[in-house]
């Protein structure tokens, strides 16, 4: 039986870009299992990241979810319990100079996405964590990237959408079985399933994202090192702050200080392994005038 994405996420508080990741809600599930590749890096199926020489390669990709092992398993998509879980063996791990998260994710999910950005920023505080936004990194997506050592973006890229949503459905007339679906909630758990389509729940929802929308432009704030109260006007292309929330690529990305570069992948690549890579090991003095003696002895 197919099964849709959406299915598993259901209706939720989304941090999600609704141009790019609806369509994705909708969906079927693949019958193989996803494998990865970041241009010469392939990342297998099961994995969550590669090292290469001293490099941890981890990537950001899909609906973001706090622990859909589906998505994980059949899409490649990233969650925030297995991103959390990754950062740790990164940080702890003597192999691992540094770590590169490559992000393609229009955002998702808000709940567990603490748990994503808590753990770049933790990691981030013990080695340099590398972003490259590579096509897109939108809503929960930036949330995750902006706790990044530094943040690049490859040519054509999108960051932003700042901000979050709900979803949700009211009964407005019966359906297709002719029967009227009627929901209701004990004394006090009026935010329990708020109706929509009434003044009072409005309300609480609108409460409820502004709430979420706070922590997210916290997080950003100190990810990005911009004030608190200047991100939304940033994130805006007219005088409006309430018209934040919006997308941005290229040169006005870095002026707003979404990013701190732009670069291509393979320019973005050679700079990381040129820099990680390990030096040549040099041959003391004294290792070299034993072998001269052990060359002079030989040819006796």
């Amino acid at each position: 039986m197919t099964q849709m994405v959406s299915a598993l996420i259901g209706t939720s508080h989304l941090a999600l870009s609704a141009e790019h990741g609806l369509p994705m809600l909708q969906m079927e599930l693949p019958e193989t299992e996803a494998s990865l590749s970041v241009q010469a890096i392939q990342i297998e199926r099961g994995q969550r990241f590669v090292v290469q020489r001293g490099v941890a390669f981890v990537p950001v990709r899909g609906v973001l979810t706090p622990n859909s092992a589906l998505l994980e398993k059949y899409l490649g998509w990233a969650t925030y319990h297995g991103l959390a879980e990754t950062m740790a063996m990164v940080t702890a791990s003597d192999e691992v100079r540094a770590a590169v998260l490559v992000f393609d994710t229009p955002g998702g999910a808000v709940m567990g996405v603490q748990a994503g950005v808590e753990a770049i920023r933790a990691a981030a505080a013990v080695k340099p964590i590398h972003g490259i936004i590579h096509p897109l990194a939108a809503s929960a997506g930036y949330w995750l990237a902006s706790q990044c050592t530094d943040l690049a973006l490859t040519p054509g890229s999108w960051v932003g959408s700042v901000g979050t949503m709900s979803t949700s459905y009211s009964a407005m007339q019966p359906g297709g079985s002719g029967e009227q679906l009627f929901i209701q909630t004990s004394a006090h758990a009026g935010a329990k399933r708020p109706d929509a389509s009434t003044e009072e729940g409005a309300k609480l929802i609108q409460n409820r994202i502004d709430a979420m929308e706070a922590e997210f432009l916290t997080d950003v704030s100190k990810g990005r090192n911009i004030e608190q109260g200047e991100i939304s006007g940033r994130m805006s292309r007219t005088d409006s702050d309430q018209d934040g929330g919006d997308v941005f690529w290229g040169v006005m990305a870095q002026v707003r200080g979404l990013v701190d570069s732009q670069e291509t992948l393979a320019d973005f690549l050679s700079r990381i392994a040129g820099q990680y890579a390990p030096k040549p090991r040099t041959q003391s003095k004294a290792y070299l005038a034993q072998a001269q003696a052990a060359l002079d002895q030989s040819e006796l």
